[in-house]
């Protein structure tokens, strides 16, 4: 099976809501590329990317420069002969680095393979373990009445694990009023952790987790580094969660002798697809640490991969996933995996299950044919 055409289009998704995080960072409107690569079967596979302005070294406007260095790899005769890890591996020696432009291609290529046996993606991924995966929900940083509200409003759907956003406004009180208030709000067991993006400092990050240290909280990569985290965690006691700075084998590994990764966001873009990503899960199960298994932002593309990740993943080895197209609008595709009060199932179809409506996406920003 070869690969005969690549087309990517650029798709502007929505927040319902204005989605505020620290030191500046908002996903308002943001554009996810999605990709489509047609075989000589007839068979398609699609990938989705949808960086976040501000949050990772990606933008959406690399992408397609990216894929065009990469289309004698892409268009290499008997290229899927290889499989989609073997062709990913030829397209890292070709052009280095560039993670997230290659993440859309990774997933394209995954799909296409489990398409092409007639089987849903985990499948090739570990198997079924658990088709019901817990969800949690993530509050932009608000006013923190409001931020309870939201929270008492989203437990009561059956979701049970709420992430806070902290440091939009920079103001330590706020945030631990943030903390403290959607404590109250939800019920007891409810995992609750407030999340900076790497926007506080040591010391500010210290002094808000000291003043919640008599809660049941978590914290999640309130700084830029993982020393300074893992200072943080040492000041405070409390169990934290690594996210920006998970990315790579190395970091993972680094995050586990500090002491700070008690969890971590596990995120296909940051580690150029489901390829690397599916070694990094099976080391923090090996590690005991607990993940996250989503992307940075997206639709129904990049949600339905993610998914499949983490039913193929021990239910022993999950915090939790996202379902990030339940976030945005519009849907690339309507059938695709929702959310049934906390958790969510991944498709049964053959691949990741999405199927994108065309008329939806517009004209193409790129055409390439083998």
């Amino acid at each position: 099976m070869n690969i005969t055409s690549l087309t990517l289009w650029h798709l502007p998704l929505t927040s319902h809501i204005a989605y505020n995080m620290s030191d500046g960072k908002i996903c308002d409107t943001v554009t996810s590329c999605i990709l489509r690569l047609e075989s000589d079967t007839g068979l398609t596979g699609w990938g989705e990317v949808c960086p976040i302005p501000h949050y990772l070294p990606a933008y959406a406007n690399g992408v397609a420069p990216a894929l065009t260095e990469l289309a004698p790899v892409i268009f290499a005769r008997d290229g899927l002969v290889l499989g989609a890890e073997g062709m990913i591996r030829a397209a890292n020696l070709y052009l280095q680095g560039h993670e997230y432009a290659k993440s859309p291609l990774d997933l394209a290529l995954w799909d296409l393979t489990a398409r092409a046996a007639g089987l849903p993606l985990h499948a090739f991924l570990g198997g079924l373990q658990s088709k019901r995966l817990p969800l949690y929900h993530s509050i932009s940083c608000l006013a923190p009445d409001e931020m309870a509200r939201i929270a008492a409003e989203e437990t009561g759907r059956g979701i049970t694990q709420i992430q806070v956003k902290l440091g939009a406004d920079r103001d330590n009180e706020a945030d631990i009023a943030r903390l403290r208030k959607v404590r109250e709000a939800v019920p007891a067991g409810t995992l609750v952790y407030g999340d900076w993006n790497c926007g506080a400092s040591r010391l500010d990050a210290t002094r808000v987790g000291r003043a919640v240290a008599d809660l049941d909280i978590m914290l999640e990569q309130p700084c830029a580094t993982l020393e300074e985290c893992a200072a943080v965690r040492d000041a405070t006691g409390l169990a934290m969660k690594i996210d920006e700075n998970g990315h790579d084998t190395a970091s993972l590994i680094r995050g586990w002798q500090l002491g700070c990764m008690d969890a971590v966001a596990l995120k296909l873009s940051k580690f150029g697809g489901l390829s690397q990503m599916r070694r990094a899960r099976d080391l923090c199960l090996d590690l005991g640490v607990k993940m996250c298994i989503e992307d940075t932002w997206g639709s129904d593309i990049t949600t339905g991969t993610a998914l499949h990740l983490a039913a193929a993943t021990p239910l022993s080895g999950i915090m939790n996933v996202c379902d990030l197209s339940g976030y945005v609008g519009p849907r690339l595709d309507p059938s695709a995996p929702t959310r049934d009060g906390g958790f969510i199932t991944p498709s049964t179809a053959p691949g990741i299950g999405v199927n994108p409506d065309l008329d939806l996406l517009g004209a193409p920003v790129l055409e390439l044919t083998a």
